[in-house]
């Protein structure tokens, strides 16, 4: 393959892992930078410093001079400390204790962060100035949702005749529609942009300012996190008050489907399970079974059909649905096992179907990533009834793990499953479209058909285990839109 010419990119997100996580953000931030150093870019990451990193093992060091951010009538200095990941990838951080020095990144279980939007003006202010500190000239500036959607206003205003900033291109990937940054009208002159930036073409959404919308405005390419998505954010079903203005710019909104970080997701490797095994010898993954059936101190056959689920626990993951599907599902002879944390009435529900289906329906209310990977080996299908899914990555990690996914047809979950044919032997899982109960179970019913019979299911488990959604495959379409987006006059 050609090789690209070498790019300068900066990576701008609000979470990254492993130093800060709340969900699938922190996964792509960690894994698509390095998946582009990988190719040859140099990548910078900036992100916040959080108290999680301060507490964290990582090895930071202090670069010489301060950071010094216009804040509210003021010029705000603080120290920058970066970590060197690997050759043409670093991550610098952004302090200041008195926003990101906090036990959790966004909000706390009685709600958000009162100052969120002065978080997040502050550190896309600091995101341009700290490039210039560190020397680094980038062609590319990535923004990731809401929290860094500020920039591409700020480089189309106060940065418009800066030199330093001349040629770069601004890209804005949406992993979430649902999560806009909308605050009061005053944060527009707290973030310092120009007041006729405050408009029905700009971050005017309904008497209110919303930061992603200005993104969407002002960014020269618009990417989400799947072909599927890419259309749906344009229908009034899945635009959140967004699609008008997306559908304007749809020329410019491409989805890019996320990867799977196999160093990371691999049953050959994977330290957290029992037994590794691999496509051709799968007798480790009767061996994770069992495993995964002690853990939850389940009382079925070992034979029976097991679901595994890891999720954040909320309506948009189809826990409305799956609530009402559980007793039929149990019913029909299926072991289930529940891993996750999230909205405090499905914590609380799930919780007492476990002790109503004791021994059939294991559930842990936490967040354990041995466990996850545990759960990824030990069931035989992994459960994804999403109301609505931008990307989704366990059904990509499932997949390797020869764990049958059965998803709704949505987002990325339509994008990556093809249903299973009997006759052809083709497809690598299930998905059913209609978001009901019912249709959740019709379709574990079908699932379970193939499962009783050992060739058509050792057939579909090698399918899934063949197929290949590593990084590299989404570095490369990024790479595409880079040199298009510096191709633009």
């Amino acid at each position: 393959m050609k090789k690209s010419t070498p790019l300068k990119i900066l990576f701008a997100s609000s979470e990254v892992a492993p130093f800060a996580k709340t969900g699938g953000l922190a996964d792509v931030s960690g894994s698509l930078p390095a998946a582009l150093a990988s190719l040859g870019h140099k990548v910078v990451i900036v992100m916040p410093l959080y108290r999680s990193v301060m507490e964290g093992p990582y090895e930071l060091n202090s670069i010489e001079g301060a950071l010094e951010v216009p804040y509210r009538g003021r010029v705000l200095k603080d120290k920058v400390f970066y970590s060197e990941l690997e050759p043409n990838l670093s991550v610098y951080f952004v302090r200041k204790n008195e926003f990101f020095d906090r036990s959790m990144l966004y909000s706390t279980p009685e709600g958000d962060y009162f100052d969120n939007a002065d978080r997040f003006i502050y550190f896309s202010r600091g995101i341009l100035n700290l490039s210039k500190l560190i020397g680094f000239k980038p062609d590319i500036i990535h923004c990731n949702d809401w929290q860094t959607s500020l920039v591409p206003s700020y480089l189309k205003s106060l940065y418009m005749y800066d030199a330093f900033f001349e040629g770069v291109r601004i890209i804005l990937t949406i992993h979430n529609l649902a999560y806009q940054g909308i605050f009061p009208p005053e944060y527009m002159a707290v973030s310092g942009l120009p007041s006729e930036f405050y408009s029905l073409n700009g971050f005017e959404y309904y008497g209110q300012m919303n930061f992603l919308k200005g993104g969407i405005v002002f960014a020269d390419i618009i990417t989400t996190v799947s072909e599927k998505y890419a259309s749906e954010i344009q229908t009034p079903e899945f635009g959140y008050g967004l699609e008008g203005i997306l559908k304007e710019r749809s020329s410019d909104v491409h989805g890019v489907l996320n990867g799977a970080d196999y160093r990371e997701w691999n049953p050959e490797t994977d330290s957290n399970i029992i037994a590794n095994y691999n496509e051709k010898s799968l007798s480790g993954k009767e061996r994770c079974k069992k495993d995964l059936i002690k853990a939850f101190k389940l009382k079925g056959p070992e034979k029976a059909p097991l679901i595994g689920i890891v999720s954040r626990l909320a309506t948009q993951k189809g826990f409305d649905i799956l609530a009402e599907a559980v007793g039929t599902l149990v019913d029909l002879g299926f072991l289930i096992v529940l891993l996750g944390t999230g909205d405090e009435i499905y914590e609380k529900q799930f919780a007492e179907i476990g002790k109503k289906h004791k021994g059939r329906f294991g559930v842990k209310i936490a967040f354990d990533n041995a466990l996850a990977h545990k759960i990824e080996a030990g069931a035989d299908m992994f459960l994804m009834p999403s109301r609505y899914e931008p990307c989704g990555l366990n059904q990509m990690y499932s997949l390797k793990y020869g764990t049958i996914p059965v998803v709704r047809a949505t987002g990325g979950l339509d994008d990556t499953i093809k249903e299973f044919d009997t006759k052809t032997g083709n497809g690598n899982g299930f998905k059913f479209a209609e978001y009901s109960s019912q249709a959740l179970i019709e379709e574990m019913k079908k699932a379970r058909e193939v499962y009783r019979s050992q060739e058509l299911w050792l057939k579909l488990v090698k399918n899934g285990m063949k197929e290949d959604f590593s990084w590299e495959r989404s570095a490369r379409t990024y790479e595409r839109i880079y040199h298009n987006a510096l191709a633009r006059r």
